[in-house]
């Protein structure tokens, strides 16, 4: 049988690389049953100065660190989570509610961002060199240019990957050499904290990293701390526009919302294919109770497949296992808390209200709520313009490739769209019509590899992820010219 989480004294937080506790607390549930999962120690206001000014102080010698002291590190921790899969799974699963197989995957994720990491630390900054004598006044001169950090990162990190999207930001920090404090989400902290135990476990210097479960009403002194000048948010798009505005001589990296698109496009008609694109679909409108900025929110079909493929999409939704989030065979658990399960609720019913059609699903029990599955929702309603963050689906039939394009582009969100296709052209008309961050050719939206360029256009975000991208948004380029050199 699994263990339960322990639940006894408080989990201390992570400051300055060392543990500590604070004077206030607060209890972890879970989104499943309502049981407390863990208490957690607050940092006092004196103590998060303390982790930001360890910060500052060491962020020149952490900078100068050799590559091979940052590499070793995060090829610990990336060993150290591989070791320790099943029992941070069952961590996740608890606080977050995520279905125990995904809390998997999601672990393994992670094991790979710390690796990639270390390879990265290990070659980035190489440098390069650049004649300067292809005009007369530049003879004997050689510029060579490399990146430096630009300081400390505040990373702030989402409850719905409560553990890679904590590496997300840690990792790429530490590979460029910059110090960070990280700053988990307050439902979800314990997967976090428990980054900071392994950190701990390897010879990076004091200072270079904290982690700090702040609540989100202190987070405004930490953004706007002029000793903070990089901050990475992934969240919601109010909250991060809001951030961005508040600091805008800072440099944000900003990953936001999206509502995910998948189109399929007439010559994705076999049997074979409607069957894959319909268990892709539902799979990946329902992964994560929907609560992934990738999900599949909007299908969009072609007239030529639209009628093929709908019921197929219906019982594929409706196959979804749903139930306890530590039982194996569950496809989909409960959002993060009731009051999310209430929000999509309401989403629905005014798009029920207003004309949509509702297939299968639209029930809610406490903070579960049911895989849903819309057709004809109004243009205006708030679950056709805003991301659902829920597990919902609604489906579309547009009359050719056009029609489609321009349906997946009347968003105001744009971070990745999925096309059904066989045809290389359209491919490449895709990527280059869509208005997104990226395009999945043959498959869902859904599809995030950890070492590619990840964020999106319009409202869903600025700058990407991806380890070695995340490392060039934290670090800007510095120009060494070398004189009067025999080229």
């Amino acid at each position: 049988m699994p263990q339960e989480p322990v639940v006894g004294a408080a989990h201390a937080f992570w400051l300055a690389g060392r543990q500590a506790t604070g004077t206030d607390t607060f209890e972890v549930t879970s989104p499943w049953d309502g049981r407390t999962v863990a208490t957690v120690s607050v940092p006092t206001d004196a103590q998060t100065e303390e982790a930001v000014a360890a910060a500052y102080a060491v962020r020149e010698d952490f900078a100068a660190t050799p590559a091979h002291i940052r590499a070793a590190a995060l090829d610990h921790v990336s060993r150290r989570l591989a070791e320790r899969t099943e029992e941070i799974a069952r961590l996740i699963s608890a606080e977050n509610g995520k279905p125990i197989k995904w809390a998997r995957g999601e672990v393994g994720r992670a094991v790979s961002v710390f690796r990639f990491a270390a390879e990265e630390a290990r070659r980035f900054n190489g440098g390069e060199a650049q004649r300067l004598d292809t005009d007369a006044g530049g003879q004997g001169r050689l510029a060579l240019t490399r990146r430096f950090p630009k300081g400390v990162v505040l990373g702030i990190a989402p409850f719905n990957f409560p553990l890679n999207l904590c590496a997300h930001k840690v990792a790429p920090a530490i590979a460029a050499g910059a110090p960070i404090i990280l700053k988990p989400a307050p439902a979800t902290p314990l997967s976090g904290l428990v980054l900071g135990e392994l950190l701990a476990e390897t010879d990076l210097p004091a200072g270079s990293w904290s982690i700090l479960p702040v609540p989100n009403d202190r987070m405004a002194d930490l953004v706007q701390d002029e000793r903070l000048p990089v901050i990475s948010f992934t969240g919601s798009e109010k909250v991060g526009y809001a951030i961005m505005d508040s600091v805008p001589r800072k440099h944000c990296t900003l990953e936001l919302g999206g509502n995910g698109a998948a189109v399929v496009l007439a010559d994705w008609a076999s049997d074979a294919d409607l069957d894959w694109a319909a268990t892709r679909i539902a799979t990946f409108s329902n992964y994560q109770g929907g609560q992934s900025c990738i999900s599949v929110q909007r299908v969009i079909a072609d007239a030529a497949v639209y009628d093929r493929l709908l019921p197929r999409i219906v019982a594929a939704v409706e196959a979804q296992v749903t139930g306890d989030p530590a039982d194996d065979a569950t496809d989909v658990g409960p959002l993060v808390s009731e009051d999310a399960a209430q929000r999509v609720e309401s989403w629905v019913s005014e798009a029920v209200d207003a004309g949509a059609q509702l297939l299968t699903g639209g029930k809610r029990d406490g903070a579960s709520y049911a895989p849903t599955v819309l057709t004809d929702v109004p243009a205006g309603t708030t679950l056709s313009c805003e991301e659902v963050f829920g597990p919902v689906l609604t489906v579309q039939k547009v009359d050719g490739e056009a029609e489609a394009f321009a349906a997946v582009n009347d968003s105001k969100y744009g971070l990745q769209a999925g096309v059904f296709t066989h045809d290389v052209q359209v491919a490449f008309r895709a990527h280059r019509a869509l208005e997104v961050g990226g395009v999945v050719i043959g498959d869902v939206p859904s599809y995030r590899a950890d070492q590619m360029p990840y964020g999106g256009a319009k409202q869903s975000g600025v700058g990407r992820e991806g380890v070695r991208f995340a490392m060039e948004d934290y670090t800007y380029e510095r120009v060494l010219v070398l004189t009067g050199l025999a080229l």
